[in-house]
C-alpha cells in the first residue's frame, strides 16, 4: 500500500426520517463531484422493524453500491442491552451494542443481521460495530461467519488477532471526541470543524489513511457537512486516493 488514502462513511439512516435521507442523497452527490465513494454503515433493524427490500433507503443504498459505494454491517439494532447473559456485564456506554457481548450472543445478533441483509439483497464481509467498539466475543463471532474486515475506532483490521492491521484514527463529530470545544456552542462547533479539516490534511500529508465518519444527524448541521467536504478536499489536495473500506482488503492481505 503506498500513498495516502481517503475513506468516508455514513451511518444512522436506518433510524432517520425522509429529511435525513434527502440530506444523505445531497451529501453523496457532493462527494460524487469529488470522485469519492461512500461506505454505508447499515443497521439492519430500526425502531419500526427490519429494513424492507422495497423501502426507499434500501433502494437508494443498493443503487449507490452498484455505482461504486460499499456497505459494512453496522450492528443489528443498536439496543443498549441486547440479549442474554451479557446483561450481567457492566455497561460500557449507551448503544454500544457489541462492546461487551460474549460470543454466543454476538453470534445470534450477527446471524439475525446477516439474514436481513440477504433478504434485502445486500451482502458484506465487513463489520463496523456501533460506537466502534467490539468485544472479543464479537471478534470470534465475526471470524465464525467469515467476516474479513473490522472497522474500529483506531484501525481497519482482520477479526483474526493475528491478521493484518491498518492503523487509521477516526475523524468524527461525536461529543466524546477530543476536538477543542468551547462553552459557547457556535465557537465550539467552529473549532471542531476546523480541527477535522486540519487533521484530514495533516494525516494525508504524512501519507496516512484519512477516515471521515459522519452520522445522519451530523448532516442536519450544515457547518458539519461543509467541514467534512473541506476535509475531503484537503485530503485529496494532499494526494489521498478515495476508496471504500473493503477496497483495502487486498492490500491488507498482502501486508500480512
Amino acid at each position: 500500500m503506498s500513498g495516502p488514502l481517503l475513506l468516508v462513511s455514513l451511518s444512522g439512516l436506518t433510524d432517520g426520517d425522509d429529511a435525513d435521507h434527502a440530506r444523505a442523497v445531497a451529501f453523496a452527490g457532493e462527494l460524487d463531484r469529488h470522485g469519492v465513494p461512500v461506505t454505508h454503515l447499515l443497521q439492519p433493524r430500526g425502531p419500526e422493524g427490519p429494513l424492507a427490500a422495497g423501502s426507499p433507503l434500501v433502494h437508494w443504498v443498493a443503487g449507490r453500491v452498484r455505482a461504486g459505494d460499499d456497505v459494512l454491517l453496522h450492528g443489528y439494532d443498536h439496543t443498549a442491552d441486547p440479549i442474554g447473559s451479557w446483561q450481567s456485564v457492566p455497561r460500557i456506554g449507551r448503544r454500544t451494542e457489541f462492546g461487551a457481548l460474549p460470543e454466543h450472543e454476538a453470534t445470534l445478533r450477527v446471524t439475525a443481521a446477516r439474514r436481513i441483509l440477504t433478504r434485502i439483497g445486500l451482502t458484506t464481509d465487513g463489520f463496523a460495530p456501533p460506537r466502534w467498539v467490539a468485544s472479543d466475543g464479537t471478534l470470534a463471532a465475526l471470524r465464525e461467519h467469515g467476516f474479513r474486515l473490522l472497522a474500529d475506532e483506531s484501525a481497519l483490521r482482520s477479526p483474526d488477532p493475528a491478521g493484518p492491521v491498518l492503523r487509521a484514527r477516526l475523524l468524527t463529530f461525536r461529543s466524546s471526541d477530543q476536538w477543542p470545544r468551547s462553552a459557547e456552542r457556535p465557537a465550539g462547533e467552529n473549532r471542531r470543524a476546523r480541527a477535522l479539516e486540519q487533521a484530514a490534511a495533516r494525516t494525508a500529508g504524512r501519507g496516512g489513511t484519512v477516515r471521515i465518519a459522519l452520522r445522519a444527524k451530523d448532516l442536519r448541521k450544515q457547518n458539519r457537512v461543509d467541514a467534512a467536504l473541506r476535509g475531503v478536499r484537503a485530503a485529496i489536495e494532499e494526494g489521498a486516493s478515495p476508496s471504500v473500506h473493503r477496497g483495502l482488503l487486498p492490500s491488507l492481505a498482502s501486508a500480512a
